[in-house]
């Protein structure tokens, strides 16, 4: 399978409602193109202000549109949380593949592994990932959202483990150790991203190195869990 197939497959299971197809009228466009201006204000929301900072107001006044529009496109505030949490995983996955996919083009055996987890590391650098904290965050303690996010979260995470065989196929035989990795990957670089501006380049750098070594000794069948 290509890696473009891969890319499609994934994120067509992670598509967001309301962007199943692209809009055939321009009155439907238009539409489309109002209702992701304001998914991304409240975004920037939540990556400025945190998820007690994200109201509906105050992303009317970021996107200017009406307070009609507004009540059009998200009703309440857990309408608009909703459609944020699932645009969130959506491009997180795509930038991440877009990434990732791209550099393995013409990547050797040896380099697979720096490549996936390098890419792996730029995508918590990105807003999306960040407003992914937030939210991950206040879902702990916030029932209302929580019916909202645990359940995508849940969902995105099947989706890749499904899938992640057809983009990482040198791991095939190995397809326990591959789940095991990616969990790993996974806790190493939220806590990383949270500790960075304690640790420093220098000691996140080492921490990423070992890091690499451990998925090297795991992938060699050196080091089985």
């Amino acid at each position: 399978m290509t890696g473009s197939t891969t890319k499609t497959r994934v994120l067509d299971a992670l598509l967001p409602g309301g962007r199943s197809a692209e809009p055939a009228r321009w009155q439907q466009q238009k539409s489309a193109r109002t209702r992701l201006r304001i998914v991304e204000a409240a975004i920037d929301c939540l990556v400025k202000e945190g998820y007690s900072g994200l109201t509906t107001q105050d992303v009317v006044e970021r996107t200017g549109v009406s307070r009609g529009a507004m009540h059009h496109h998200f009703p309440t505030r857990m309408d608009l949380v909703g459609a944020v949490v699932e645009h969130v995983f959506f491009e997180r996955m795509r930038l991440f593949l877009e990434d990732y996919l791209t550099k393995m083009q013409h990547a050797s055996e040896s380099e697979r592994l720096e490549i996936a987890t390098a890419a792996h590391w730029r995508s918590v650098q990105t807003r999306e990932y960040s407003a992914y904290l937030e939210l991950a965050v206040a879902a702990r303690t916030d029932v209302e959202l929580d019916q909202f996010f645990g359940p995508v979260a849940r969902r995105y995470d099947e989706v890749w483990i499904t899938e992640m065989i057809e983009a990482f196929p040198h791991w095939r035989d190995q397809w326990e150790q591959m789940k095991l990795a990616s969990d790993f990957v996974n806790v190493l670089h939220m806590g990383l991203l949270l500790q960075q501006p304690v640790f420093g380049e220098a000691r996140t750098r080492r921490t990423q190195r070992l890091s690499n070594e451990v998925l090297r000794q795991v992938y060699a069948g050196i080091l089985v869990v």
